[in-house]
């Protein structure tokens, strides 16, 4: 996979890409993650890529130009199956869609940035546009992070055991159960006896109806869209 970012702010990309397990797997050639500075692809000295709104709104827009320039120059070198735009009025990021955007060949996103972007990118340039949740960021750089962040672990050999990332929270619209470890005892807290037991079936049994309470009890709307 290959994942080209557009962004204003390189920097803030350069820490939750470099480390963990977004880090291992660029190392093991199972993904390229490419950052694009937008100035890069603007005209004049001062590199300008945003500019006051038509109309009274206040606030700078992203302009048209060098994100067409951009895009236009990697789509030219090879096919893209989507070209995302983070934006907070996007689809709801989630776990579904981790997993399609996951089955991808080559990514781009353009991180909003400003007051917004010209209307015609969205238009004419994007395929999907994600949101995060419904609250405003100064920028789209920490949503395109999340985005990479949940699509790469998701990708077959990213994470050293498969079976971790199939059982995390939101794969079957389920949270996950609680999960304990040694010492099975500590300070007089204990963890379930289920555990101690040996039994997986019956583990897997308990696990599951903890799912389904935890679920229940945090995020009910998850069980109606089942």
């Amino acid at each position: 996979m290959r994942i080209d970012i557009i962004t204003v702010l390189p920097e803030l990309l350069e820490s939750p890409l470099s480390h963990s397990i977004v880090k291992r797997a660029q190392d093991k050639s199972l993904v390229d993650i490419h950052i694009h500075n937008l100035r890069d692809y603007a005209v004049g000295k001062h590199r300008r890529v945003d500019d006051y709104a038509f109309g009274f709104g206040a606030g700078m827009v992203m302009q048209i130009e060098p994100i067409d320039r951009v895009i236009s120059k990697l789509k030219a070198e090879r096919n893209y199956d989507e070209v995302i735009f983070t934006t907070p009025d996007g689809e709801q990021f989630d776990q579904p869609m981790a997993n399609r955007l996951s089955m991808a060949e080559n990514l781009i996103i353009l991180c909003g940035h400003y007051k917004g972007v010209d209307y015609r990118v969205r238009e004419h340039l994007i395929t999907k546009e994600i949101s995060i949740g419904d609250y405003v960021l100064t920028g789209g750089e920490l949503p395109a992070a999340i985005i990479t962040d949940a699509v790469i672990r998701l990708i077959p050999g990213a994470i050293g055991d498969e079976q971790s990332a199939l059982s995390d929270s939101f794969q079957d619209n389920l949270l996950a159960p609680p999960v304990y470890t040694r010492p099975a005892e500590y300070k007089g807290w204990r963890v379930p006896e289920i555990f101690l037991s040996g039994h997986e079936r019956k583990i897997h049994e308990w696990e599951m109806q903890q799912a389904l309470e935890r679920t229940k009890k945090l995020r009910p709307n998850l069980l109606n869209e089942k």
